[in-house]
């Protein structure tokens, strides 16, 4: 083990086991509503789940059709999955025959015109969240924008800070103590984060509908779908998120300061495609603006460093306020096999693989090491369980198992740190990813297309099986009294907000829009 992470996960064992324990956990999970014939819903978001635009649990992503479900952050990981468990719950009570799709790649499609732009009402913030997805439409497409996620957001402890602070010899639990350290967590996850493909990945093929009037460049798994045969996540892979206007984006990792800066920068820097779009053409808003970024949530990565930002308040100015709070991790696929998409031992396994980023050393990454990062992602997205996979390590090539081997041994170490006063849960979950790791046919994405092979299905026809399952499982269960009390009351709180909001006099909303961005 690196001599860093190994002195500091030796001084956290010796009776400050506990600090690393109680850390927030939150969930965010898209999932898009389709028709009981698998096809996407055209329907508005249902009254039934209140206002998307000021729920607090319950919203929309890029599509009406496309559901989003937000915990708070909790000191349990029980607690978030019961929480989300009792929201989709309550969801499917409102949706009728509708069906929430269980994959992240979608299906069915007809093309962009047929994805429906989520709409927020007639408020100037209300119409800015629709004209930032118009935005993305002109940009990416709107069929990319139907592909859904589960974000996993995580911040260690409070307690650990002053004991962390002594650790490094720091005079104090800072703001720009936590901000470095969180920093460096980023770093690395950037850096090992392509193991989170390869043990959670779960889109390994796609329907030939997403690539409507584009040529696929896949495997034929059958006449409705395409593959790679060894890919584990077609989501992360050039298909989806890391698109090569993205990947063009170079947002530096190496202080606070930098990555504000990065993305300030590609906020006022004009694009020359984006340009070509227009903004305001004939007397309508294609996008917010013609710069690289519209707002800094556009720019898509594996993992965010964040802060809970104040009403009207932008990101970068959150963090520029307050320092680093927490990270939201963007590389987890929806997972088919369990109906909330994402099961407690991958979520127990996430935070020890963040605490071994936190704990570990974590240099500064250059322009080459950056570069070898991205292709490290993308091969693992498109052939991580090829046998014999190298990926690029310190300028050599390295096995994928060898390198997964050593970093699930550090991840073990942090989960025994875990465990010392608790049940074994975190050593549980390392060790089924170590078993994963033995026996790759364990993998979400082998174990769907050993499916999809097993019982000659398409894709569509897997995905379609495993929403109607899990629907039937929510419908045969309702969420506890307290919650759907609680959730009830939410929907018509957040209509009330709603309405209180668009009553309020609005500013022009070019006006709205020039002091958004000219605020620092």
């Amino acid at each position: 083990m690196p001599s860093r992470f190994a002195r500091r996960l030796r001084s956290l064992g010796h009776g400050a086991q506990g600090v690393l324990a109680g850390g927030l956990r939150g969930l965010e999970k898209e999932a898009l509503r389709v028709r009981p014939d698998g096809r996407l819903a055209e329907t508005a978001h249902p009254a039934a789940l209140g206002s998307a635009l000021t729920h607090e649990y319950i919203t929309t992503d890029y599509s009406e059709a496309l559901l989003e479900f937000v915990t708070p952050a909790m000191p349990s990981s029980v607690e978030v999955l019961d929480l989300l468990t009792d929201i989709h719950r309550f969801t499917g009570r409102a949706l009728g025959d509708e069906l929430l799709w269980a994959t992240s790649m979608p299906c069915m499609l007809a093309g962009d015109d047929s994805v429906p732009l989520a709409r927020y009402g007639h408020s100037n913030v209300g119409r800015m969240k629709t004209i930032y997805r118009r935005g993305l439409g002109w940009r990416y497409g709107r069929v990319m924008q139907t592909i859904s996620g589960v974000h996993f957001n995580y911040s260690v402890p409070e307690q650990f800070w002053p004991v962390f602070a002594e650790l490094e010899g720091r005079p104090q639990a800072s703001d720009a103590l936590r901000s470095e350290t969180y920093m460096g967590l980023v770093r690395n996850f950037h850096r090992i984060g392509w193991l989170t493909l390869y043990l959670f990945g779960a889109s390994p093929a796609v329907c030939r509908s997403f690539f409507r009037g584009r040529e696929a460049l896949l495997d034929a798994f059958d006449s409705g779908t395409v593959y790679t045969p060894w890919s584990t996540s077609l989501r992360m892979s050039d298909l989806g998120y890391q698109n090569k206007s993205q990947a063009r984006l170079d947002i530096p990792l190496n202080s606070l300061e930098d990555y504000i800066a990065g993305l300030t920068q590609a906020m006022r820097t004009p694009h020359p495609d984006y340009r070509h779009i227009g903004v305001l053409v004939d007397g309508e808003y294609r996008q917010l603006s013609a710069n690289w970024l519209q707002i800094e949530n556009e720019y898509y990565s594996l993992i965010r460093p964040k802060r809970v930002a104040r009403s009207g308040e932008r990101p970068t100015q959150a963090l520029r306020r307050g320092g680093v709070q927490y990270v939201e991790v963007r590389a987890l696929d929806v997972s088919a096999f369990d109906p909330v998409g994402v099961n407690l031992e991958q979520l127990r396994f996430m935070e020890a693989l963040l605490i071994y980023c936190l704990l570990n050393e974590s240099p500064p990454i250059g322009s080459s090491e950056q570069t070898a990062l991205e292709r490290n992602h993308r091969r693992v997205a498109r052939e991580g369980r090829r046998p014999g996979l190298k990926l690029q390590r310190d300028g050599e090539e390295v096995a994928l198992a060898d390198w997964a081997a050593e970093i699930l041994e550090g991840v073990g170490a942090v989960a025994e740190l875990l465990d010392a006063a608790g049940d074994g849960s975190f050593g549980r979950a390392v060790v089924l990813q170590r078993e994963a790791l033995r026996e790759p046919e364990r993998l979400p994405s082998a174990r769907i297309l050993s499916e999809m092979r097993a019982r000659n299905e398409s894709f569509f026809q897997f995905a379609m099986r495993m929403s109607q399952v899990h629907h039937d499982a929510f419908a045969a269960a309702t969420p506890s009294p307290q919650v759907e009390q609680h959730l009830a009351q939410e929907v018509r709180a957040s209509l009330a907000r709603q309405a209180a909001l668009e009553a309020e006099p609005q500013a022009p909303f070019d006006e709205y829009l020039a002091a958004y961005y000219a605020a620092d």
